[in-house]
C-alpha cells in the first residue's frame, strides 16, 4: 500500500515513543484492568439492571476504540527530527500569530498530528483550516482562513520556530 503525505504523520521520536508507551499500557494492564471490572459486575448478578456491568463495558468500548486508533496511526507514522529552522510554516514548527494583526491579541501553537498532546502548547493540524491558512507562510506575512460560520478570518505570523519537545 502506498502512502500519500496525507496519510503519514510525522512524529518526533519523543511522541512516537509516549503514544507507544500508551498503546503498551492500554493493550496491557489497562485491558486486564477492565476485563477485571467487568467480571466482579457480572458476579453482582442480573446483567441487564447491573449499572456497573453497563457502565465497564462501555469503558471498554472506548479503550479498545483507542486501542485501534493507537495502533493505525503508529502504523502509519513516521518518525523524524525536529524540521530544520527554515521560518516557513510546516509541520513540526512552533507558530506564534496575531490576530487581525492585533499584536496583544496572540496565539502559540505547534503545527502538527493532534495526537501530540503537550500540557504547555496546543497543537493544529496541518489539515485544519487554521493549520491550512499558516502552511507555507513566514514570519511577517499575513494569512487567511476559514472559520467555522463560513467567514474569513486573518493573522499575521509573528514568528516561526522548530518545535524542539
Amino acid at each position: 500500500m502506498t502512502q500519500t503525505s496525507e496519510s503519514v504523520t510525522w512524529l518526533t521520536q519523543e511522541a512516537y515513543d509516549q503514544l507507544k508507551a500508551e498503546l503498551e499500557y492500554l493493550s496491557g494492564p489497562a485491558r486486564a484492568l477492565i476485563i477485571a471490572k467487568i467480571e466482579e459486575a457480572r458476579q453482582e448478578g442480573d446483567l441487564k439492571e447491573n449499572a456497573g456491568y453497563h457502565a465497564a463495558r462501555e469503558d471498554q468500548g472506548k479503550q479498545e476504540l483507542r486501542v485501534r486508533q493507537l495502533t493505525q496511526l503508529l502504523e502509519r507514522a513516521k518518525v523524524g527530527e525536529a524540521p530544520a529552522d527554515t521560518g516557513v510554516v510546516a509541520p513540526g514548527m512552533v507558530v506564534t500569530i496575531a490576530f487581525d494583526g492585533d499584536p496583544d491579541d496572540t496565539m502559540t501553537f505547534l503545527v502538527g498530528s493532534r495526537e501530540y498532546v503537550s500540557d504547555t502548547l496546543e497543537t493544529y493540524s496541518p489539515q485544519s483550516p487554521l493549520g491550512k491558512g499558516v502552511s507555507g507562510k513566514k514570519a511577517g506575512e499575513d494569512a487567511v482562513y476559514e472559520l467555522p460560520n463560513g467567514k474569513k478570518s486573518s493573522v499575521k505570523i509573528l514568528s516561526v520556530k522548530p518545535h524542539r519537545g
